[in-house]
C-alpha cells in the first residue's frame, strides 16, 4: 500500500502527505555480518515503519544505479551508505542530485563510510566553492578574482602533520587581479581503526530538532574508531562528538547548509557492526528525516 502512495506522490504532492525517504545503499555481501537483509533495507524497513514516514530502498547495482532523475521527483530526504565502491558514482551522477540540494528540494543524510561517496566529496566541493566566494569577494582593490581549485589525488587518506583541508592561499596585488588557491577538501581524516570498541557519544545541540529524545551522553555498543582532524568545510554546527576506547575523537554529526538545501553527516557505523539495529543511532535518523522533511530547506 505504501508503495502504492509513493508512485502516486511521485507526480503530486500533498500537504501533510508522508515524508518520502530513499535509502541508498552500496549493498556489498561484507553487510551480512550485521544485517542479513542489507543495512539499506534494513534502514528503510525501520523508517517505513514509523508515522509519517514512507521509505524504500534502492542500490548501486539497479540499473540505473538507483539515482535516475525520475527516483526523486518526489522524494525529501536521500539517506547515503556507501563503502568500497564509492568511485562508481562519477561527478556527473551526482550533478542532478546536488541541484535537487541546492534548490532546497532534496535533504542528504550521509552514513559513515559515506564521507568518501562522491556525491558527498561533491557537495563538500560545493560549500567549499561557495565560503570562497564569500571569503575572497571582488573589491574595488581586487576587482578580478582568480580561483584556482586544486582537487585531492584521489580517496587517500591525508597524514596526521598535513595542513587541514579545504585550504586558502592568496596573493593580492592592489588594484590588480588576486589569485587564491583552493586546496579542495579530501573529506578523510589521518586515522581509523575497526576494532568494534564501544564509543561514547556526547550530545553537543540538544535544542537542535535532530537531538530531539536523545541523552546528552549515550553509548554506541560496537563500531569503528575515526580520529579528526576531519578534512571537511568548517560545519555551520556540530550535533554530536564522539570519544573512542584510546582517547580518539571525532565530530560524528556535522550539518551544512548548501545552498538552501541541507546536509547531514553521521559518523557511527562500519557495516559490519549492528549499529542502525539500536534505539539511539535510530532515533537520530529518524530525527533527521523529520527535520528535513518538514522544513523549509531556505530557512
Amino acid at each position: 500500500m505504501k508503495f502504492v502512495l509513493f508512485l502516486i506522490l511521485m507526480s503530486t504532492s500533498a500537504i501533510g502527505a508522508d515524508i518520502q525517504v530513499l535509502v541508498w545503499d552500496e549493498r556489498q555481501p561484507a553487510q551480512k555480518q550485521a544485517y542479513p537483509d542489507f543495512l539499506g533495507n534494513t534502514l528503510a524497513r525501520h523508517l517505513d515503519s514509523l508515522p509519517g514516514i514512507t521509505a524504500l530502498s534502492t542500490s548501486l547495482d539497479a540499473p540505473d544505479k538507483g539515482i535516475s532523475t525520475s527516483r526523486f521527483d518526489a522524494v525529501d530526504v536521500l539517506i547515503w551508505w556507501g563503502h568500497v565502491r564509492q568511485a562508481e558514482i562519477t561527478p556527473e551522477d551526482c550533478q542532478p542530485i546536488i541541484e535537487r540540494i541546492k534548490a532546497g528540494r532534496l535533504g542528504l543524510i550521509s552514513l559513515h563510510s559515506a564521507h568518501w561517496s562522491t556525491l558527498f566529496m561533491e557537495l563538500m566541493n560545493e560549500r567549499t566553492r561557495l565560503d570562497t566566494a564569500k571569503l575572497f569577494p571582488a573589491t574595488p582593490d581586487s576587482p578580478k578574482m582568480i580561483y584556482d581549485y586544486v582537487a585531492p589525488p584521489g580517496r587517500i587518506s591525508p597524514s596526521q602533520a598535513s595542513m587541514i583541508t579545504p585550504a586558502f592561499l592568496a596573493y593580492k596585488r592592489h588594484g590588480m587581479a588576486t589569485t587564491v588557491r583552493i586546496d579542495l577538501p579530501n573529506c578523510c581524516f589521518p586515522a581509523w581503526r575497526n576494532d568494534g570498541k564501544p564509543s561514547r557519544m556526547q550530545t553537543l545541540a540538544i535544542n537542535h530538532p535532530i537531538c530531539a529524545e536523545l541523552p546528552t551522553e549515550w553509548t554506541i555498543d560496537a563500531t569503528e574508531m575515526y580520529a579528526e582532524p576531519f578534512h571537511v568545510p568548517e560545519p555551520d554546527l556540530v550535533l554530536f562528538k564522539e570519544t573512542f576506547a584510546l582517547g580518539e575523537w571525532f565530530r560524528s554529526g556535522c550539518l551544512w547548509q548548501v545552498g538552501q538545501g541541507s546536509v547531514f553527516y553521521f559518523r557511527p557505523g562500519h557495516e559490519t557492526h549492528p549499529v542502525f539495529t539500536q534505539a539511539l543511532p535510530l532515533k537520530v535518523v529518524e530525527n533527521a528525516v523529520r527535520w528535513m522533511g518538514t522544513r523549509d530547506q531556505a530557512e
